[in-house]
């Protein structure tokens, strides 16, 4: 009999999924040369495999981070002619299901999920972020202007529908998500102002009137040339916006009569105006905090919903002081993402950090970050963006949060995989890994916290209080053991992990447990790989030129394959 949660149960299948790598939990290593500012921050810059990199934060930040926002490949597959597309659209579900799932371990139970596609994945990846977080978990598909169709796109318009947005997948990972209400300027007056209250407070005269009588219109103009993008109408709608008024039908049938009984004026109630049988809602209750001129005003605006088409796409070159071609977004689409689900002092994630945008934005907003980027952008672009911000950088969302400077961040790197393979084929410890790292590796392959102790050199690292590690390269013998177990207290455990011991050792004190090196990890993790990228040369982005598009899409498998071997550029992934 099948399982009535088995019928419920939606998923996507590909090749290769069920058959994910177990990964090495690596550690962090700081590069003090490419740290910056404040040492005692807690911002994260690190460079190299974002799902191992993912890995390595998982123990310590599960559950702590509140806003992560990820910008993948968008995987159009154009460029890959003798490419099986199936399997070329396998290999990206593998790794965003996998990238995904660690993602979802590190955010918080009130946190939100940014995953931002275009259409040809986003469908999948739905699907796939509707297993991983759950159907009811789904927030919102926001779609984001990002081009208008001119130029050389339309030279395809008789074969295709133009592409004009991306879209943006929303997930919760509990009903504790709070979003803060967003709200986007008017772009034209709205006509259905049209009343504004006299001095009198009683009663009402024609908005067109007063606007000609103050000579902000002409007398040849009509309420349709009042324009909220003149300095001077802005001023005046602004500074009057309690006077002026639309008006609404209202429930309370009572006032609606008592109102009609006035004869034009204005009925007044505790929380409310009526005129004429119907309600006055000022101008006033439409005003709130956008962006206007770079800057964060109180204007006459909209609540924000799924269809974002007022942030400009055309102009991030210039932001953050780094070109990057074609895939930059805009500082203000970030600061409004963080500005819907995060606070001051949250932390915030994107594992695909590419110029650093989201790191950036997040410091300038006083958020907390963690950035990964595979590339040599972590220090051709991420590192120098960064330390302008630090730095007091003016550009992007600055003014608009009156950005002056300050903080820091701290670039590590991934210690490279605990166990190598030597000449003769035989796992051995990396020599990479000095008497100190080796220690740390060790705490978090075995679910501890690394945390030296200040007298006993055996505490190096814990999982309760009572229960501790230690790691040494050196021969254990049955006298060092034999002091160790002197020094403990009752009731602590212990785990030694060695290159080799004393055989007399093994099992002499029920609370020590002593095992060997390399021995106890073979078989549990993959060692010795360092890159779990997607080896995709130029994954195709938005192009200007449709006929390049052309070009690449007749491109071999081979040409590729020779393109990739001359520029040996890192992957996207």
């Amino acid at each position: 009999m099948t399982n009535k949660k088995q019928l419920q149960k939606l998923e996507l299948i590909w090749i290769g999924k069920g058959e994910e790598p177990k990964l090495e939990p690596r550690i962090l290593i700081e590069n003090p040369e490419y740290s910056y500012g404040d040492p005692n921050c807690e911002n994260m810059l690190i460079h190299g495999d974002n799902l191992l990199a993912l890995k390595a934060l998982e123990q310590d930040y599960a559950g702590k981070v509140k806003c992560i926002y990820i910008d993948p490949p968008y995987n159009t597959g154009n460029a890959f002619e003798h490419y099986d597309d199936n399997l070329e659209h396998s290999i990206w579900l593998n790794l965003i299901f996998q990238r995904i799932k660690i993602l979802y371990s590190l955010m918080s139970k009130d946190g939100a999920f940014c995953i931002h596609l275009d259409d040809q994945e986003v469908h999948y990846a739905k699907v796939v972020c509707d297993e991983i977080f759950g159907r009811n978990n789904f927030i919102s598909t926001i779609a984001i202007k990002s081009s208008t169709p001119s130029g050389v796109k339309t030279s395809h318009k008789d074969k295709k529908i133009i592409k004009q947005k991306d879209l943006l997948l929303v997930y919760k990972k509990s009903d504790e998500l709070r979003i803060n209400p967003q709200y986007v300027r008017k772009s034209e007056w709205d006509t259905h102002f049209n009343y504004f209250i006299n001095s009198d407070n009683k009663t009402v005269s024609s908005f067109l009137e007063v606007l000609k009588k103050n000579r902000i219109l002409t007398q040849k103009q009509s309420i349709r040339d009042f324009d909220i993008n003149n300095e001077v109408h802005r001023d005046f709608y602004i500074k009057n916006a309690d006077k002026i008024c639309q008006t609404q039908s209202h429930k309370n049938i009572e006032l609606k009569e008592a109102s009609r009984k006035l004869k034009d004026e204005i009925l007044h109630t505790e929380n409310a105006m009526f005129y004429n049988g119907r309600q006055l809602t000022p101008l006033s209750n439409s005003l709130n905090n956008v962006v206007y001129r770079d800057k964060i005003e109180k204007d006459f605006a909209l609540l924000l919903c799924d269809f974002w088409s007022d942030i400009d796409f055309q102009n991030t070159q210039n932001e953050g002081g780094v070109e990057f071609p074609n895939s930059k977004k805009p500082e203000f689409l970030i600061q409004r993402i963080l500005a819907l689900f995060t606070e001051t002092g949250d932390l915030v994630l994107d594992s695909f950090l590419g110029s650093g945008t989201t790191a950036a934005i997040a410091h300038k907003m006083g958020r907390r970050y963690i950035g990964i980027e595979l590339g040599d952008h972590a220090k051709t672009h991420c590192y120098p963006r960064l330390k302008a911000v630090v730095d007091g950088e003016q550009g992007g969302i600055s003014k608009a949060v009156n950005w002056q400077g300050g903080g820091g961040f701290k670039f590590y790197t991934l210690a490279p995989s605990l166990l190598k393979q030597d000449k003769f084929g035989n796992w051995v410890i990396s020599q990479e890994y000095n008497a100190d790292m080796l220690a740390a590796a060790m705490a978090k392959q075995e679910g501890f916290k690394y945390q030296p102790h200040e007298s006993s050199y055996w505490k190096q690292g814990q999982s309760s209080e009572q229960d501790f590690i230690f790691t040494t390269t050196q021969f254990l013998t049955i006298e060092a053991l034999d002091s160790i177990k002197d020094e403990m207290q009752p009731g602590e455990t212990l785990m030694i992990c060695c290159k080799s011991f004393q055989k007399e050792c093994k099992g002499k004190y029920a609370n020590i447990t002593i095992k060997k090196i390399p021995q106890m990890l073979l078989g549990r993790c993959e060692y010795g790989k360092e890159d779990y990228s997607l080896n995709i040369i130029n994954l195709p982005v938005e192009r200007e030129d449709e006929e390049a598009e052309d070009a690449i899409e007749n491109t071999s498998v081979q040409a590729i394959s020779d393109s990739k071997k001359k520029n040996d550029q890192p992957s996207l992934f």
